[in-house]
């Protein structure tokens, strides 16, 4: 893994569980791979555009190559976050649960990455459309904090759970499915379960780490 690109998605600073955990990870990496390139992007207490009708209109033109300036411009930034997960081999991406999904800063990032023609795109069979990722050879790793329990794998409350489900579907489907989701669950219940949790989190992150070699 010579070149990592961090998300960082909550808009906490040092109080973010997920910020923090993403950091031992990505300590644990630069220590297992001394000379690998670590690029940060942030989308929690940065600001990613929504995506909006100019968007949309210059996104689906159809000859891209001919793309008016005004049209480039509108895509500008979504280049270059295209290129950013392009050019790196591993996405760790940190990601609190709000309201059972991601923060929005991270959605509106899927949004500006999901790119027709740059990193998925649609053939017709028999007049049906058929998606065909563009992604392909790079891992993701998946750093989230839930404030409930339950919410993972068979968990009593899975079915609430469209935080990292949504990011794996996103990611599938522009063809990065080596994911692994690394989760610290309880914030809202006792401190001692929390810290628990996060200590098996951390354990479970270094282990990771090691494993990337």
């Amino acid at each position: 893994m010579n070149r990592i690109l961090a998300v960082h998605s909550s808009p906490r600073g040092e109080r973010s569980h997920s910020r923090r955990l993403a950091e031992v990870f990505l300590d644990a990496c630069l220590a297992a791979h001394p000379g690998a390139e670590l690029t940060r992007r942030e989308v929690g207490r940065g600001f990613i555009p929504h995506v909006n009708e100019a968007f949309v209109a210059a996104a689906f033109y159809p000859q891209p190559a001919s793309r008016p300036l005004s049209m480039q411009a509108d895509l500008a930034l979504s280049d270059v976050l295209v290129d950013e997960v392009l050019g790196h081999e591993l996405l760790v991406i940190s990601a609190p649960m709000y309201n059972f999904s991601v923060p929005s800063g991270l959605k509106a990032w899927i949004d500006q990455i999901v790119r027709m023609g740059r990193t998925f795109d649609i053939i017709e069979d028999n007049g049906i459309a058929q998606y065909q990722p563009l992604v392909w050879g790079k891992r993701a790793v998946i750093i989230t904090s839930r404030g409930g329990h339950g919410f993972g794998p068979e968990g009593p409350n899975a079915a609430f759970n469209h935080a990292d489900t949504l990011l794996r579907t996103a990611l599938g489907f522009i063809g990065i499915e080596d994911i692994s989701v690394v989760a610290a669950e309880g914030e809202e219940s006792d401190n001692q379960a929390f810290q628990a949790s996060c200590v098996a989190a951390e354990r479970q992150l270094r282990v990771l780490a090691e494993q990337l070699r």
